[in-house]
């Protein structure tokens, strides 16, 4: 655990060093509010509840998280600091979970920031705050999601962008699966069974009971497999590649 702690701290510190996570948080806020109260309709709909900005967050999400996973082993890499990383009396499982929990503590200081939205929706109204609790509760399982797939894709190269644009496709896909447009095509060339089962898939689909405050066992596995399934590929991937 000390080691994974270690890691933990240099990957965390290692964002506020260069002014990418100040971008990305900057951009994160603004686009998120922008979704939330002009784009989402939220003052057209009379309603004081936070639906139009968890209904945007899957799709803000598939953007921003593959920009803060696209570093995590592809810089590693590119610089050969992976060499010494490797030579450090820890596992390949400390050295990714400690990756992970970093990018995920960064996801939940996004989160963290929008605050202020909650409060505003607080301030017009009288909004379901147990509902809102459990809908960022979701949101932090499923920014864990993409995490872990955009380090699984981090991990694949040294190049930081074509890590950042698989990350983006893959995360796209899993929003992508649940939407009926896609699901009605897919129908029409996959038996109904395989097509449920690919929307089951989705993260969109997943984060849609949990954003009304239905907090469903089901669900929850289903993100904390995704993250251990995503994690144990990083393992394995880096594990082939630490020779190259």
């Amino acid at each position: 655990m000390n080691s994974i702690a270690i890691i933990f701290r240099r990957e965390l510190a290692s964002y506020f060093v260069t002014p990418l996570a100040y971008v990305v948080i900057f951009f994160f806020l603004v686009v998120a509010n922008a979704f939330t109260f002009y784009f989402g309709g939220f003052y057209g709909s009379n309603q004081a509840d936070l639906n139009t900005f968890f209904q945007w967050l899957p799709w803000l999400f598939a953007f921003f998280i593959p920009a803060i996973s696209m570093r995590l082993w592809a810089e590693e890499r590119s610089s050969g600091s992976i060499e010494l990383l490797m030579t450090l009396p820890i596992t390949l499982w400390q050295a990714a979970v400690g990756k992970f929990l970093a990018a995920w503590c960064f996801a939940g200081i996004l989160l963290a920031l929008t605050f202020p939205i909650w409060i505003t929706v607080a301030w017009l109204g009288d909004p379901d705050n147990g509902a809102i609790f459990v809908g960022y509760l979701g949101a932090l399982l499923m920014a864990g999601g993409f995490l872990a797939v955009g380090t699984c894709m981090s991990a694949l190269t040294r190049n930081q962008v074509i890590a950042f644009v698989l990350g983006l496709v893959i995360s796209l896909v899993s929003v992508l699966a649940a939407l009926p447009i896609v699901r009605d095509g897919l129908s029409h060339i996959l038996p109904a069974a395989i097509v449920d089962a690919i929307a089951g898939f989705s993260f969109l689909m997943r984060f849609q009971s949990i954003s009304k405050g239905v907090l469903d066992l089901r669900d929850l596995l289903f993100f904390l497999m995704v993250m251990g399934f995503w994690l144990l590929a990083t393992v394995i991937i880096i594990d082939i590649k630490k020779a190259e």
